[in-house]
Formats: structure tokens, sequence, C-alpha cells
């Protein structure tokens, strides 16, 4: 099948749209890699809804509504009252209701993209929850970050190394860092993006297609 296409022909395994969990520290560009994906995925025919996750406010949902990327009705938000994995790992009762909820009210949503609140290196997704999940990291948190084997790292079905545009700034030595991250990785490559400038976006549509929508 054409990857372009639909996916909704495709006998899934789970009912309903498939659900993709975005985790990451803080500043690390989740919110910026959805508003690229958002356009990537409607080239390809893809109906989209998200849930953002907050501490007390829905500042990343009305970022997102505020776009013009999106139906503002597509965007839901949680805000978690606690630590940001608490709600997409121990009890993701609050991120599950929500994403239900815009599948009932949008019954054509093929895929729903679910952002963590920014939150350390420890932060994985309840698959009760999702089914595929991205840590998003970036260079500006130093190139040591792969060393450190946090589970977001090493866990994430796919990792994402952002803003590579600022290593040569911030006295980071790319090369070794995507090194590092596929050796921590067991021989699973980091993906490279600068989302202000919808570098290495396509390759993460891709994945998500391969892994997760076709499968």
């Amino acid at each position: 099948m054409d990857a372009s296409h639909s996916f909704t022909a495709v006998q899934m395994s789970r009912a309903g749209a498939a659900r993709v969990g975005i985790g990451g520290p803080v500043g690390s560009g989740k919110t910026a890699l959805i508003e690229r994906l958002i356009p990537a995925f409607a080239k390809r025919g893809i109906s989209l809804a998200i849930v953002t996750n907050d501490l007390v406010t829905a500042e990343d949902a009305n970022r997102i509504r505020r776009s013009g990327l999106i139906d503002p009705a597509r965007v839901a938000a949680v805000e978690a009252g606690a630590c940001p994995h608490t709600v997409i790992r121990e009890d993701p009762t609050l991120n599950i209701a929500a994403a239900d909820e815009l599948e009932a009210k949008f019954p054509d949503v093929e895929l729903i993209l679910i952002e963590s609140g920014g939150d350390n290196l420890a932060s994985t997704f309840s698959l009760d929850l999702v089914d595929w999940w991205i840590f998003v990291i970036d260079v500006a948190g130093g190139d040591d970050i792969p060393r450190k084997n946090g589970p977001g790292v090493l866990k994430s079905d796919l990792l994402i190394i952002n803003k590579i545009d600022l290593a040569p700034y911030v006295g980071v030595d790319l090369a070794r860092m995507e090194h590092e991250a596929t050796a921590a990785r067991w021989g699973r490559a980091p993906i490279l993006t600068n989302c202000r400038k919808e570098d290495g976006i396509e390759p993460i549509v891709d994945r998500i297609f391969s892994e997760v929508l076709l499968r």
C-alpha cells in the first residue's frame, strides 16, 4: 500500500485511532514537532487530533489552537496537576478519556498525538495509553544526554535529537551525540531534526506510517 494513502482500509490490531505519545524534557521542542507533523500528515490525507498535557494550564493546547494548522476543536488539553509523567504512565486515565472524547466527537480521526508535559529523562508512556511513542531531546540540553541512559532515551520507539542547528553554538559534537545515542539504543538510530526549519520531519512521518499506521 502506498504510504501516501490513508490507512483507514488497513486492519489495525487495536480498535479506533492509532495513538502516538510524544515526551521529552522541557524546551526540547515537542510542541514545535507537533506543529510540523500536523501539515505533514494532512498532506498524506491523515485525519488528526491532538492531546496536550501541562501542569496547571492549557498553554501548549492554546498555542496549537492558535496556530491555524488544525481545527481548534480537535485539540484537547489535560492539566496533570502533578509530575507530568504521572498522567502518561502511572494513571493515564485523564489522557485516555481525552483521546476517547476526541474519537467520539470526530469519528474520522485516524491518528491522535499525545504530548506529555515537559519532564526529565525518566518519562515513559503507558502502553494502555499509546501504541507507540517518541522521546525528544535537544542539543542544547548537552551531548551527554545519551550517556545518561534515561528510560526515555532507551525505551522509546523513536528518539529524536532536535535543534541540531544549535550544535556549533553550544559546543556539541553532533556526530558523537548521534553515535552514542545509537549505541545506547542497541543500534536503533535517532532521527536528527531542526523543527524550526522542518528538517527531519518527513523521516518521522515515514516511521509512524510504517510502524504504526500500516502495521
